[in-house]
């Protein structure tokens, strides 16, 4: 071990101790604090301790450890343990790789478990307005990227496997915002599913109309379509079914929405034409992909694909990147594994369509279009999968809510009948 780490590890350890204190002692400051490395911590930063560990996950972990309560288990849990645990298992026999297991562990069902717990230890009107205040900074320093053409994030030294995400890519001949996720659509997506809780948070309308403008303002300079397709999916959708959105900020942003349209439209058929070929062989390329599903086994990764040709397809022009959620989730762990991912979307579609509205809830179901477009790439992922956490937590109380107002209504008749004996 060399002296630097000798030196640095004990820092490390009090660094921690004192931040699971904090954290303990303060559950507000601890979402805070998660929220800021969601939003504005790159991907590529973190530790290398046998594997890499990005901050996020660090900071999840040290959440879930830090604020650990019981929650009432519902079938959603029941879905994402057995994944988890197949995924072990699938490792444990070398049918998984090491890589996709702890992607799987650390980046998707670690998150989940912070969002299942998060509301009952914070107030959800808070987690709400944390989530919308810090994507709306997020949204503001991707606006000005667009505007300088200069993203600060790449500037910030990484470790582990990557310096850097990816490099920044044009469109036409605009450099696409990505802020610190690290690729344009993984920002477009985020900030997508954000625009729900800005919605949820009763701020006066005008906040309300200028915190969704520059979040489209961010996902229009992203140049992603699945960004742009989910943000106007999530916005339409919250405005129809969520409740406590005042009719003010509801009229304030269908007008906002449908003068939006007039302007943007138009700029972005002009970019996407100018692209070309670039655009274009984005959209063939992800259609290309079910190819790949005849590769598919039953449990487990569907081994060295890369090599062979389907239907005169050479399946190597897919290997450096899967852009299809569902597909990829297939191709490392099997069939089994991603009918459970797909029954637990199933249970928020449900829990939507029976009322069960809330902003997780409609974020989550409206990326749906996204998983068929696109992976769980940097802190995209980590934010889906905990969204889907508090989407099933939020679902659980509203029902808990609902249940003791029911048990309550039917016990007050009984309390009321000696006092109007008593007078009668």
């Amino acid at each position: 071990m060399s002296d630097s780490l000798l030196v640095l590890a004990p820092l490390a350890l009090c660094a921690g101790g004192v931040a699971l204190f904090v954290f303990r002692a303060s559950p507000r400051a601890t979402f805070v604090m998660w929220a800021f490395v969601m939003f504005l911590v790159p991907i590529w930063i973190g530790v290398t301790v046998g594997f890499f560990w990005a901050a996020i996950t660090l900071v999840t972990l040290a959440a879930i450890a830090s604020n650990f309560a019981d929650v009432r288990l519902t079938v959603a849990d029941a879905l994402v343990a057995t994944f988890g645990l197949l995924v072990l298992i699938l490792f444990a026999l070398q049918l998984a790789t090491l890589s996709h297991s702890v992607i799987a562990i650390l980046q998707w069902v670690v998150p989940y478990v912070w969002g299942r717990m998060v509301l009952a230890r914070v107030p959800a009107l808070f987690v709400t307005r944390t989530i919308a205040a810090f994507a709306t900074v997020a949204a503001v320093l991707a606006v000005i990227e667009f505007s300088t053409g200069s993203n600060l994030f790449v500037l910030i030294p990484g470790s582990g496997p990557f310096a850097e995400w990816s490099g920044l890519q044009p469109r036409s001949d605009f450099l696409r915002a990505e802020g610190a996720f690290g690729h344009a659509i993984a920002l477009g997506a985020s900030l997508a599913m954000a625009s729900a809780f800005v919605l949820g948070t009763r701020w006066p309308a005008p906040v309300i109309v200028l915190s969704l403008a520059v979040i489209v303002g961010a996902v229009v300079a992203s140049f992603s379509r699945i960004g742009l397709v989910t943000v106007a999916l999530t916005i339409a959708v919250s405005l129809v079914v969520m409740p406590g959105i005042r009719r003010a900020a509801r009229w304030w942003v269908g007008v906002g929405g449908v003068a939006a349209l007039a302007i943007i439209v138009p700029f972005l058929g002009d970019v996407f034409s100018d692209a070309g070929e670039e655009a274009g062989g984005s959209a063939d390329y992800r259609s290309g992909l079910f190819t790949l599903v005849s590769e598919v086994q039953l449990f487990g990764n569907a081994g060295d694909w890369q090599g062979r040709i389907e239907g005169g397809v050479y399946l190597g022009t897919f290997a450096r990147s899967v852009d299809n959620t569902m597909l990829l989730i297939a191709l490392r762990f099997g069939w089994v594994p991603v009918l459970l991912v797909s029954a637990l979307l199933v249970v928020l579609v449900l829990n939507l369509l029976r009322g069960r509205a809330n902003p997780a809830t409609i974020a989550v179901v409206c990326q749906l279009p996204a998983l068929f477009a696109v992976a769980l790439i940097t802190q995209f992922g980590s934010f889906l999968w905990f969204l889907t956490g508090l989407a099933v937590a939020w679902s659980a109380m509203q029902d808990d809510a609902e249940a003791m107002r029911g048990r309550f209504s039917q016990q007050l008749p009984r309390r009321l009948e000696p006092v109007e004996s008593a007078f009668s």
